[in-house]
């Protein structure tokens, strides 16, 4: 007989010869079935079989249903009972079940429907990137970038459309920090070409003004510029559309806002000079901030972000990059940022008394997408030598215009 096949047969009782005085009829023997399997060898061949059986069909052993023992006398599956369901397939294919429906179900991408947060007052910067992301979405405005967080972690909001960095003014750290504190992720991002004006109270002229009101980064974007109308004293304040509300509501005679042109049609300011920025190509790169992270696709271009740490040591942070350059994944941003969780490390350079020096984070945006296994592998050999590693977000990269 072949190794692989096995021939089961029934346990028959011995029969005895009955005497020839019993007077007792002589009972036919039972029918009885003999099976013949070949065991599954082939990891991709399946087990066949061959059965004589007698007319009434032979139950299976099923005992607490634990199905009969297999050749190596474990016990085998468990025996589905069978349900009645003259609606499903005959097939073991799943697709046909109905798949529940999600919230992106009932929102499409012009975002109708989804309320989007975003930090300052009604006019603001973000508040434009929000409607070029979701144009019909319902915006909701947030005193604070950690407030516009929790809007979304509590449900106030379906999204968050936060800026992460300016051409002219760099990054804005303090969401780079919000992003590890909330466990959010980054669907997607949008850049927004920003346009700066000048704006006062109607009646007041450049020449009246001697303080300039707006967003730090806004002042910093036109520095130049406000100094060459005479104008030196800064103010700092959270938001540029608060800074025009603000110059609005108090009748400020000697005080502008830089903002937007939205802004000064909303509070009722004059215009007094447009694209005050000292570089005209003024861009911010927004993100788009969701509960759950989307499906990452490779027909088309994606980007990943990530946060991940090292063992102090030469050549860490080589070894990083170099997962990467092995690969070619190309790096769009690398950015460090001290590890507030723990700020200081003991350095012993085999000096008398060891040095107390910064922990690091590096921030790293990746041309390539989480659906591709070279990205993968790459962050996998990140993961075996790197102290802490977290994918922020792998979304589609913004090809359209500023």
């Amino acid at each position: 007989m072949d190794s692989t096949a096995c021939l089961r047969l029934p346990f028959l009782p011995t029969r005895t010869r009955p005497s020839s005085s019993s007077s007792s009829p002589r009972r036919a023997p039972r029918a009885s079935s003999i099976k013949c399997c070949a065991a599954a060898s082939d990891a991709g061949a399946g087990a066949s079989s061959a059965s004589i059986s007698s007319a009434s069909p032979r139950r299976p052993d099923v005992v607490n249903g634990v199905g009969p023992a297999g050749v190596d006398g474990l016990a085998g599956p468990p025996v589905p009972v069978p349900v009645s369901d003259s609606s499903a397939p005959a097939s073991r294919d799943l697709h046909w079940l109905p798949r529940p429906l999600t919230s992106a179900d009932l929102m499409g991408v012009s975002g109708e429907g989804l309320k989007v947060a975003y930090q300052g007052c009604p006019g603001a910067y973000s508040e434009a990137a929000a409607k070029k992301a979701y144009p019909n979405c319902q915006t909701v405005p947030c005193e604070h970038f950690d407030t516009a967080f929790k809007a979304v972690e509590n449900w106030l909001a379906d999204r968050a459309v936060l800026p992460l960095e300016n051409s002219l003014g760099g990054s804005i750290h303090r969401n780079f920090d919000l992003l590890l504190r909330h466990r959010l992720h980054i669907v997607g991002e949008v850049r927004l070409a920003v346009r700066h004006c000048l704006l006062a109270n109607p009646g007041v002229k450049i020449e009246n003004l001697k303080s300039a009101m707006s967003h730090p980064q806004a002042l910093a974007q036109c520095e130049h510029t406000l100094t060459e109308f005479g104008i030196e004293h800064r103010e700092a304040v959270d938001d540029t559309a608060g800074a025009a509300k603000t110059v609005a509501e108090q009748n400020l005679q000697d005080t502008g806002a830089i903002a937007s042109s939205l802004a000064a049609e909303l509070y009722g300011l004059n215009i007094l000079a447009e694209n005050i920025q000292d570089d005209k190509d003024n861009v911010t790169r927004f993100m788009m901030l969701a509960r759950e992270p989307i499906i990452p696709r490779t027909d088309k271009p994606f980007k990943t972000s990530i946060v991940f740490s090292l063992e102090e040591g030469p050549g860490q942070l080589f070894k990083a990059l170099g997962v990467f350059a092995l690969r070619e994944i190309n790096l769009t941003k690398i950015e460090s940022r001290p590890h507030k969780k723990r700020p200081f490390r003991i350095a012993d350079d085999n000096f008398s008394t060891p040095s107390k020096q910064f922990d690091y984070l590096f921030y790293m945006d990746l041309e390539a997408s989480m659906a591709d296994p070279k990205t993968q592998n790459a962050l996998g050999n990140l993961k075996e030598f790197a102290t802490f590693l977290r994918v922020l977000g792998s979304y589609p990269t913004d090809v359209n215009e500023a």
